[in-house]
């Protein structure tokens, strides 16, 4: 046993204990080991605990908010059948407390029995990938979260898993290189594919259960990670100053970037009941806690319009921790996804203690970062009706970059149209107002003179009636204006030859 010097009490590091460890015991693995920490601070990030406490100084600060992939790591979670599934996340912008019963890993943790590198480290050495250094071990935890989930991956699949990864000194070239022959060498002894989901290493996760308490929450003061719905209310009524925590992406710039004291925090990702994603006859229902990389596909398996809007939505560290309702509750004018939502009638689903109700995502916001929420109020997940046939739809974003960037506009349009006649329209704008919102004198306008040219023209006219948009660092008011009205004409151009009569229960059904 090995005691380690940690923030709050001196607890061990120990194999798997016999005796059970209290609630208020952070416990994780740690290449290969478990650490036992007794209430660790609750806005602690992990980049944090790596560097200053457990001495692991591979993992970089770069920008400490998640954009440049400096301090990417990777975490492992059981999951369903017994499987394990590894993630690369951004350590800086990740409190620790959130590792709880899961397998952090580190560049550290790579090295081999024999000390030999990893496939995906000695790929990088052989393909001349490094310079500086900074920025690799970030691009080797990267493509190490590719290494385990594929046996072999193209061009665009390595790029898109390096879209959260910036490197100034070598280019891209040779780690691309790098990426697209990692699999090309022997299967190492520790981190293959297959040792990873081996019998042994499950069970060493299986390990974690809360000793003689299964099922019991982690909590002390300052942070509390309920197990279920109803344990969630309770926490919220019993301190509704509490700051709910699903991601953290948005949250943890509070503490990294403004360096604010929190209030208690109420962590949303072990409510079993809140990860799960709903296919229902009518639509789908996607929880509280469900990660962007887990909703995504959902909503492309009903909508496949919006491949585009989901590859450009963050990075893959940010979309392996950030929820789907965590960007429709922060309630920014430029969260990409409330606009697509908005425009598919989207409804959210609120529980206040044991009461319920539904509200409509398009009413939720009530001013810039203004909910609907009431107090002791939270989101147990979002509802998205099932499009009726003949649905017209697209997905667009403006910004500066391809990757990674935040919106000068985003465009999402749903038109249901019986040849020229419109016969409902949602036409959902993000980044021209305080709040993302439909440009309801757009949508009349269209409505009004039809699926055809002149209705698009009518409709850009109308924009100006719905919007007022301010300049910023993104976009000057004119700019936005106008490639709003672009975005629209861009619709009209690709959809132009479709107009697909409607069933007319479908159409009636989907009026609005």
């Amino acid at each position: 046993m090995e005691l380690l010097n940690l923030p709050g009490k001196l607890i061990a590091a120990m194999s798997p204990p016999s005796q059970a460890i209290p609630s208020q015991t952070l416990r994780f693995v740690l290449n290969g080991r478990v650490e036992a920490i007794d209430q660790p601070p609750p806005t602690q990030t992990i980049l944090e605990y790596l560097r200053d406490v457990a001495g692991l100084k591979g993992t970089k600060e770069g920008c400490a908010e998640g954009d440049c992939g400096a301090c990417t790591v990777v975490l492992g979670e059981l999951g369903a059948e017994q499987r394990m599934t590894y993630r690369a996340v951004n350590s800086c912008i990740r409190f620790l407390p959130t590792l709880d019963g899961k397998e952090l890993v580190t560049v550290e943790g790579l090295q081999q029995p024999s000390r030999a590198l990893h496939p995906v480290q000695q790929s990088m050495l052989d393909q001349h990938g490094s310079q500086c250094g900074f920025c690799t071990p970030g691009f080797v935890m990267s493509l190490f979260a590719l290494y385990l989930n594929a046996d072999a991956a193209d061009r665009e699949r390595v790029i898109e898993a390096l879209s959260g990864n910036l490197c100034r000194c070598t280019g891209y070239r040779p780690i691309i290189d790098a990426a697209l022959g990692q699999w090309k060498y022997a299967a190492p002894l520790r981190w293959s594919r297959a040792e990873s989901q081996s019998a042994p290493h499950v069970a060493a996760l299986e390990g974690l259960a809360r000793g003689a308490q299964p099922g019991a929450s982690l909590k002390y003061p300052g942070f509390h990670a309920p197990r279920s719905v109803q344990e969630l209310a309770d926490a919220l009524q019993e301190r509704p100053d509490s700051v709910l925590l699903a991601g953290g992406t948005d949250i943890g710039l509070m503490v990294t970037k403004q360096l604010r004291e929190l209030p208690a925090l109420i962590y949303l990702g072990e409510v079993a009941e809140l990860a799960r994603i709903e296919e229902r006859p009518d639509g789908v229902w996607i929880g509280a806690a469900v990660t962007l990389t887990d909703a995504w596909p959902a909503l492309l398996g009903r909508f496949p319009e919006l491949k585009e809007q989901a590859a450009r939505f963050a990075s893959p560290p940010i979309r392996n921790s950030a929820t789907l309702c965590g960007n429709l509750a922060n309630g920014s004018p430029i969260g990409d996804a409330i606009p697509a939502l908005i425009a598919l009638g989207a409804r959210l689903e609120l529980r206040n203690r044991a009461q319920q109700r539904t509200v409509p995502l398009e009413d939720f916001y009530l001013g810039y970062r203004k909910t609907a929420l009431a107090a002791g109020e939270f989101l147990t997940g979002v509802f998205i009706p099932r499009a009726a046939d003949g649905r017209l739809l697209a997905s667009y974003k403006v910004s500066k970059r391809v990757d990674q960037d935040i919106s000068a506009v985003c465009a999402t349009f749903c038109v249901h149209a019986d040849g020229e006649r419109i016969v409902s329209a949602r036409l959902a704008f993000g980044g021209m107002a305080g709040v993302a919102a439909r440009a309801h004198h757009a949508e009349r306008a269209l409505t009004g003179v039809g699926w055809r040219p002149a209705g698009i023209e009518a409709a850009v006219a109308a924009l100006g009636a719905d919007f007022k948009p301010l300049s910023d660092l993104r976009a000057g008011s004119a700019y936005r204006l106008r490639s709003a009205g672009n975005l629209l004409r861009r619709f009209y151009q690709s959809h132009a030859g479709a107009r697909p009569a409607l069933r007319t229960a479908d159409a009636l059904q989907d009026v609005g």
